[in-house]
C-alpha cells in the first residue's frame, strides 16, 4: 500500500501563458520591485562541467557576507528545496511539527513527506516553524520576540526561521547570528533580487544538521548559471537597504489607496500586504484578470475574504488600485 503523499503547496504567479502576453501586471508574487543591479553575464563554459556538489565557492561567499562559517550553510534550489532537505534531516516518523495556521504552505507539505504530523502543542514539537515576516500577513516579528519563541520550545526542539522575506523588510529582526544551535534560519535570493526563475536558497545551522540537510539533498541541484548568479548577488547585498527605503514608502501608499476603496490592510512589514476584501475574492480576482491584474487570493492560507497584493512600483500600484475601484464600481 502506498504512502499518503500530501497535494502540493499553492503559490503565486503567472501561468505560463500569461508570462508571454504583454500587459500583465503580477501581484500575486512578491519580488523586489527596486532590486539591485547584478552584474553577471552567464556563459556556456560554465555547462561544460558538472558543478562541485560541495558548492565551496558558494559557502564561503555566503559564510563571508553573513558572519557564518561555511560548514554552517546548506543551499537548495530554491528555499523549498532547503526545507525540504531540513525536514528530511531534522524530522521523521511519529516527530511533530508546529506551525501556524496561516503561513507558507511548503512547511506542511515538507514535514508531511519526512513522515512528521502537526500539532498545535508547542511542548510536543520536534521542530517550530516561523515566517519572519510572515507570508501571507507581512507581519514582522523584532528578535526578542522570536528568541521567546525558541525559549517555548522543548529542550531538544528546533527552531526553523524562514527570514525569505527579512531583506526588504528589517534585517535587525534575523536569527543568524543567534549562537543558538537549534536555530536553523532559511534565506532566499528570490524575493530579494527578484530572480524567480533562478532557484537559489540557503540556509544557516549547526555542523551536525548542515551535513545532514546536505546529503538529503539531490546532487548538483544548485545549477551552475545559479551559482554564478548567486556568487555575483552576495557582492551586492548592501544595495538592499535603498530597496528596503522605497519600499517602505511604496507600502504606505499603497496602504493608503486600498484603504480608501474599503479594503482592511493588516500591519505590514513586508514588500506585499495582506487586506480582507470588501467583496468576495473569487469574483474580484476574476474581473481583475480580465484587466490582465494578478492578485494573490489567500483561501489558501486559510484566509478566505483576503487578498495579497505585492507592493510595485508607483505607476503599477496606481494601475492596481484603479482596476480595483473599477470592479468595485
Amino acid at each position: 500500500m502506498h504512502r499518503p503523499i500530501p497535494p502540493r503547496a499553492v503559490h503565486g504567479g503567472l501561468a505560463r501563458a500569461e508570462q508571454h502576453d504583454e500587459g500583465w501586471l503580477d501581484f500575486s508574487a512578491n519580488l523586489n520591485p527596486f532590486a539591485p543591479s547584478v552584474p553577471w553575464t552567464p556563459t556556456s563554459a560554465c555547462l561544460e562541467h558538472y558543478p562541485d556538489d560541495r558548492y565551496p565557492a558558494l559557502k564561503q561567499a555566503i559564510a563571508r557576507a553573513f558572519g557564518r562559517r561555511e560548514d554552517e550553510v546548506a543551499v537548495g534550489n530554491g528555499s523549498v528545496e532547503v526545507i525540504r532537505s531540513f525536514c528530511q534531516a531534522a524530522l521523521g516518523p511519529g516527530d511533530r511539527v508546529l506551525i501556524d495556521r496561516s503561513t507558507f504552505g511548503d512547511y506542511r507539505v515538507a514535514a508531511a513527506l519526512a513522515g512528521a504530523s502537526v500539532t498545535d502543542d508547542p511542548s510536543r514539537a520536534a521542530v517550530r516553524f516561523l515566517c519572519n515576516p510572515n507570508n501571507p500577513t507581512g507581519a514582522l516579528l523584532p528578535r526578542d520576540e522570536v528568541v521567546k519563541v525558541l525559549d517555548g520550545l522543548p529542550e531538544d526542539g528546533r527552531l526553523f526561521v524562514d527570514e525569505a522575506f527579512i531583506e526588504l523588510a528589517d534585517p535587525s529582526a534575523s536569527m543568524i547570528d543567534s549562537g543558538d544551535d537549534r536555530v536553523f534560519v532559511l534565506r532566499s535570493m528570490t524575493k530579494a533580487f527578484a530572480v524567480p526563475g533562478i532557484r537559489i536558497g540557503f540556509g544557516f545551522g549547526s555542523p551536525d544538521l548542515v551535513d545532514r540537510c546536505e546529503r538529503c539533498r539531490a546532487p548538483w541541484s544548485v545549477n551552475a548559471f545559479a551559482e554564478e548568479f548567486g556568487l555575483a548577488a552576495l557582492r551586492e547585498y548592501a544595495a538592499l537597504e535603498g530597496s528596503r527605503e522605497r519600499i517602505r514608502l511604496e507600502r504606505a501608499l499603497l496602504q493608503d489607496g486600498l484603504v480608501a476603496l474599503g479594503f482592511v490592510p493588516m500591519p505590514a512589514a513586508a514588500n506585499f500586504i495582506c487586506a480582507e476584501s470588501p467583496v468576495p475574492v473569487p469574483a474580484l480576482s476574476t474581473a481583475l484578470a480580465a484587466r490582465h491584474i494578478r492578485i494573490r487570493d489567500c483561501a489558501s492560507f486559510g484566509m478566505p475574504g483576503h487578498i495579497r497584493v505585492a507592493v510595485r512600483t508607483r505607476d503599477e500600484n496606481r494601475r492596481l488600485l484603479e482596476g480595483l475601484e473599477a470592479c468595485l464600481a
